[in-house]
């Protein structure tokens, strides 16, 4: 049974490695024995100490996801590091919130192109890369948002609700070709996008009433998720969107 989850001799790469659900998910690849290749704009150091902790090799690889073109460096500069992917994690994102009727063009731009357009362009990429292989894994994070409207942020609702269709799309392109395409909806989770609302009491208490575990996720929560999509145990599943939610969709 551990050898069916092991990631031993894997290479991933991880987008938006430097912090919060990253992070967490960083952490959780390299303790089943994957090396990470770590991406994004801040510093990684504290993600690189904590992957070699538990004995793995963490690669930083600085990226601006909402630039033109960054897509490509990053898998080509991630390929001559290990000259391999097994697992690409498309976690980087980015949210801007606004009335929708005063929501404006530009940000409504940068969010699907980072949450968006750059997670199409890194899965066909990889994609290609890992269909001559034989095998890959693509985990894309999706989010609550992937199923329900929000408030006051739709172009990260409308982002995420096309990463869950861009799984699904791939999925069923590349599941006869030995790549699993899957994604992950984590819940309402501790992190930095998260503070405005946690530092709400009123909507903090409002929100923690309706998730039947009592308590916000943390990035931990998402290592079994991650290293279940990425490893052989996942091997017959595909388009799935899993939600690491403590209960809230079914609330």
């Amino acid at each position: 049974m551990n050898k069916l989850f092991s990631l031993e001799g894997k290479v991933a790469l991880l987008t938006g490695a430097s912090r919060g659900l990253g992070q967490g998910m960083a952490v959780g690849l390299a303790k089943a024995g994957a090396t990470v290749i770590g991406a994004g704009m801040s510093d990684m150091t504290e993600t690189k100490q904590q992957v070699e902790s538990v004995g793995s090799i963490f690669h930083e690889l600085k990226v601006d996801l909402s630039k033109q073109g960054a897509a490509y460096e990053l898998v080509s500069e991630a390929l001559a590091l290990e000259n391999r992917i097994d697992i690409l994690v498309n976690n980087a994102g980015i949210i801007r919130r606004a009335e929708a009727a005063q929501f404006e063009d530009e940000d409504w731009l940068d969010v699907i192109q980072v949450n968006q357009h750059s997670v199409f362009q890194l899965c066909r990429e990889v994609g290609k890369h890992m269909i001559e292989n034989g095998s890959g894994k693509i985990i894309n994070v999706a989010s609550m948002l992937s199923f329900q409207g929000g408030l006051k942020v739709p172009a990260y609702t409308a982002s995420k609700h096309a990463v869950a269709g861009l799984t699904k799309s791939f999925a069923n392109e590349w599941a006869s070709k030995g790549v699993n395409v899957n994604g992950i909806a984590p819940g309402y989770m501790e992190t930095d996008n998260t503070a405005p609302i946690r530092e709400n009491a009123d909507r903090n208490a409002s929100i923690t009433s309706r998730i039947p575990q009592g308590r916000w996720g943390t990035p931990e929560d998402l290592q079994g998720a991650v290293v279940f999509l990425a490893s052989d145990a996942a091997s017959y599943v595909n388009g799935h969107i899993l939600c690491v939610d403590g209960g809230w969709m079914s609330s």
